[in-house]
């Protein structure tokens, strides 16, 4: 076995120059059930369903309905086991003084033994847990073993505990109590997601060897082995500025505070250690930090913490992408492990400066009487001392199974992100502690957000029902959150830690009795225990009780707001929810809000999705079984199959197409059931831009709305969701669709029909004013132009212009021209940050359902480096669209400006000319022929030609 190699710490936590490190997925495992009648080789990191499929025990489990089928992996309990006489007989750990057991992830619940001897019992997938095994030292043969508990079992079971509290929340498929079981939320169901309630050693684990060759241990002189004498459990760099901290804002002016807290093991005691801190980029390095004594530890780590002052004016601070630089640096930890050593131990870790503040306190009275702000508390972020507008969406775990994704998956995800011109990503409090690094975490999510120039909304893992409070409960959360919040710190792209997703509403909401209990348990976990861990471990990023909140009457002390709020004032942030498609483009049904961090509709994957796991002919229609089965939406709420309620998300998404566009329907079934999946897509995208844009509006309005967090970006399985990625990674019309809305600037035609009033604005998330052209045409839909108009604007910071304002269809349409006849063109051209900027949207006074569509006759050119030139020589063609063929994975972008596009209005005489932008790593196909690429148009829906 070799032992192994890494010369930096960059986001992991070991280093090759520190100590001998194994990796446990050397070893050969075995997978076997409880009563032993399954017995496959197993692997680590890896999960049962994993393993199974590898041995051909099961299929596929997102195949067909295998969601139904295979329940019964997660109804038995499972042992892992390794045969450590390799490693012990191999010479890899002679001489060694300490040995000790790493998991970086167990799910769920599990009893570990080595050599026969009994370690540990672990019921928490989002710790790290580490262990003393230097018994192992003197024998020469043992198992290592994992037996893990069912987590269903389980959940049944611990809330039969006397001192288990009666819980309010939600089941969504699998009953198992989950509010008692420290585990991924959705692996029970959701609904956008199936309950396949995973188990195994999900993430790496390792066998980290310390050893000592000197006689004397607590000697300060250097030791003849210094490249084994130190374990680096957890490393925490949190950077912020000289009285900064969760109530203190940050003095934008004064120094910079380094602060590196080393969690330290060791097999030798050291009486005069040191630490020094440097930045080479910078050129710039600390005093030597003497440190106290370093005991030899075994059951527990030591933790050392160093305090380095920086001038504000020295590094150059981080943005995310649309405001700037993500600059990040070098930040080298040298640890000496003697008076008279030279550096013993060197760690690298990638970071970067910025400040980030959540204001969610009053908004003055010079506020609302200079800038007409609606009275209340302010809700929205600012980085580097600037308020901004936060443009994003919400992340889900990207696969039902964590161990088989992947670093390129999601790096393709969060690209994809950056591309659609987001600027934040919320991680969903029922998902998963997103990791920063493949050694401990099995693929890079943090990493990838610093480099990329996104901010990540960071959540503790808590969701959609209140929790337990007894002491069993608490005392494993605790180290849970300090491991999560202490790995996370030194990422600048973490922009705040919220308690839990949607529980305070649970406490607040109009079917609930806010009876004491219920606000004790939830004061008592998201207001008290989890904001005093989260305060006493970072000082640079704000906490919040819960995704979804109505704020604080105090932060220090911190106090909630609840309903304690006066009748038309604007607190806290918000979310949407409405499925009655007829209220779609209501904007009166919109929230007013200071941020809206969720708010979405379903829609069906693609054609090419429904083809990875429809197994039948039959299966390919809107509302067959299958299909209609991974519609969780509403939730069964128990494991009644196929969802006795998905026919209400059926319907959702039918009436959404009925009602705005013209109903699927051709001679070929096939082609039917494609348009269809992609007419709800188009629908999704229609009412998700109209949303993005009334919230983008509100920048300028009463509520300073400064925060558009659409629900949801990617996917977990190929079924029903509000997603705009699909679970292969291609893109949904919302994803092109979010390109247009979240643009530095945007133009927008807001109809309300009630008083036939039409109003066009531009809006800006610059922070200065931003001069341009918007220009407004009228066409019919063969084509003609029948008038334009042109409007100069001038958008403040952070604000709107209105371009266009009128009532009255008699004196918005053309002279002599129906509602139905016609539709209008609007874009715009603009210089920001020295680059050209376009815009374009389209108005149509009536639904698309109630126009006669001309036959668009679409030609298309295509070339062997996959450039698509597309001309109409009839009719427009609404909502022209090209899908890439099976098995490749990319995005189309207009071939002038590279900016992605798809998905738009083709006019007879504007040509557009696409390129499409292959991701090989990702791809299976990666030469796709033009022939294969597929164009559609809204004419396609009841045409085959």
């Amino acid at each position: 076995m070799n032992s192994l190699a890494f010369l930096t710490l960059l986001g992991s936590l070991f280093s090759s120059t520190v100590a001998a490190v194994f990796d446990l997925s050397e070893l050969e495992w075995n997978l076997v059930n409880q009563n032993g009648s399954i017995s496959v080789p197993g692997a680590v990191p890896s999960q049962v369903h994993l393993d199974l499929l590898r041995a051909g025990v099961i299929t596929e489990p997102l195949l067909g309905i295998n969601d139904f089928t295979e329940r019964w992996v997660f109804q038995d309990n499972w042992t892992y086991t390794a045969d450590l006489t390799p490693l012990l007989t191999g010479g890899e750990i002679q001489s060694t003084d300490q040995l000790l057991l790493v998991f970086h992830g167990i799910d769920t619940v599990a009893n570990i033994t080595v050599a026969n001897k009994p370690v540990a019992w672990v019921n928490n997938q989002f710790r790290q847990y580490v262990y003393d095994v230097s018994f192992l030292n003197a024998i020469t043969s043992g198992n290592l073993t994992v037996a893990l508990e069912s987590a269903y079992y389980y959940g049944l079971n611990v809330s039969m505990r006397p001192d288990a509290e009666t819980i309010l929340g939600d089941t969504f498929e699998v009953p198992a109590d989950r509010a008692y079981v420290r585990k991924i939320a959705s692996d029970f169901g959701w609904d956008w997601g199936p309950g396949f309630v995973p188990s195994g050693i999900f993430r790496p684990a390792y066998l980290v060897s310390l050893s000592n060759s000197t006689t004397n241990a607590t000697s300060s002189s250097p030791t003849n082995d210094t490249s084994q004498l130190v374990f680096v459990e957890e490393t925490s760099v949190d950077i912020y500025k000289v009285g900064q901290n969760f109530s203190v804002p940050a003095n934008e002016t004064a120094d910079w505070v380094v602060n590196v807290t080393l969690a330290l093991r060791t097999a030798v005691t050291f009486s005069s250690p040191s630490i020094s801190l440097s930045v080479a980029e910078l050129n710039i390095t600390s005093p030597q930090f003497s440190l106290n004594e370093l005991s030899a530890t075994t059951d527990s780590p030591t933790w050392v913490t160093v305090l380095w002052q920086i001038p504000d004016s020295i590094p150059q601070r981080w943005y995310p992408r649309n405001l700037g630089t993500p600059k990040l640096y070098n930040l080298t930890v040298a640890l000496n492990l003697t008076a008279d050593s030279s550096s013993d131990l060197e760690l690298t870790v990638r970071t970067g400066f910025r400040t980030i503040k959540l204001a969610q306190l009053p908004y003055s009275q010079e506020d609302i009487d200079a800038h007409g702000i609606t009275p209340g508390d302010q809700w929205h972020f600012e980085i580097n001392g600037k308020a901004f507008y936060s443009l994003g969406t919400n992340i889900i775990p990207f696969d039902p199974f964590y161990a088989r994704t992947t670093t390129d998956q999601v790096r393709w995800v969060l690209e994809s992100a950056v591309s659609s011109g987001q600027n934040m990503l919320r991680i969903w409090g029922g998902g998963i502690y997103q990791p920063d690094s493949e050694e401990t975490g099995g693929y890079d999510f943090y990493s990838l957000c610093d480099e990329l120039g996104i901010l990540a909304w960071s959540e503790f893992i808590f969701s959609d029902t209140l929790y337990p409070i007894n002491d069993f409960f608490l005392e494993s959360i605790e180290p849970e959150v300090r491991q999560n919040v202490r790995r996370v710190n030194k990422h600048p792209s973490n922009v705040q830690w919220a308690g839990g997703n949607e529980i305070e509403g649970i406490v607040t909401g109009v079917n609930t009795s806010m009876s004491n209990g219920t606000i004790y348990l939830f004061v008592t976990l998201f207001q008290d225990f989890l904001h005093d861990i989260a305060v006493s471990e970072t000082h640079s990023v704000p906490y919040t009780d819960c995704s979804t909140t109505k704020g604080v009457l105090s932060l220090d002390p911190y106090i909630l707001r609840f309903n304690n709020g006066t009748r038309g004032n604007i607190y806290g942030n918000s979310e949407r929810y409405n499925y009655d498609a007829s209220q779609a483009f209501n904007y009166s049904t919109f929230p007013v809000s200071r941020f809206v961090n969720e708010f979405g509709f379903h829609s069906m994957p693609s054609f090419y999705s429904w083809e990875e796991v429809l197994t039948s002919p039959e299966d390919f229609s809107f509302n067959s079984t299958v299909v209609a089965s991974r519609d969780h939406h509403p939730p069964a709420g128990s494991l009644a199959f196929p969802n006795p309620n998905a026919p209400q998300g059926q319907a959702q998404m039918t009436q959404g197409v009925e009602l705005w566009l013209p109903t699927p329907s051709t001679s070929d079934s096939n082609q039917t059931f494609a348009q269809w999946c992609w007419s709800t897509q188009i629908f999704q995208s229609m009412t998700m831009m109209s949303q993005i844009a009334w919230y983008r509006r509100g920048a300028g309005q009463g509520e300073n709305n400064l925060g558009a967090l659409v629900w949801q970006l990617n996917d977990i399985w190929q079924g029903v969701s509000w997603s705009s990625i699909e679970y292969s990674g291609r893109w949904k019309v919302l994803q092109y669709g979010m390109t247009t809305t979240f643009s530095p600037l945007t133009i927008y035609p807001f109809w309300t029909p009630n008083n036939q009033t039409l109003e066009v604005l531009v809006t800006s998330d610059r922070w200065e004013t931003v001069d341009g052209t918007a220009q407004l045409t009228w066409y019919d839909w063969n084509g003609n132009m029948l008038n334009t108009s042109t409007h100069d604007f001038a958008v403040p910071t952070l604000n709107n212009s209105l371009i266009f304002s009128a009532s009255g269809l008699d004196s918005i349409l053309p002279p002599g021209k129906n509602a139905t006849d016609v539709w209008m063109l609007l874009n715009l051209t603009a210089q920001v940050d020295n680059k050209t900027v376009t815009n374009e949207q389209y108005f149509t006074p009536v639904s698309l359902a109630d126009v006669t569509l001309v036959d668009p006759k679409i030609k298309v050119a295509a070339t062997q480096d996959l450039i698509f030139a597309l001309s109409a020589l009839g009719g427009v063609a609404p909502w022209t669209w090209i899908d890439h063929p099976a098995g490749t994975v990319g995005m189309f972008v207009d071939n002038t400006t590279n900016i992605p596009s798809n998905g738009f209005y083709l006019v007879p005489g504007i040509d557009r000319t696409l390129k499409f932008v292959l991701n090989e790593k990702l791809s299976t196909n990666t030469s796709p022929d033009p022939a294969d690429f597929v164009l559609r148009s809204l004419w396609n829906n009841t045409h085959t030609e």
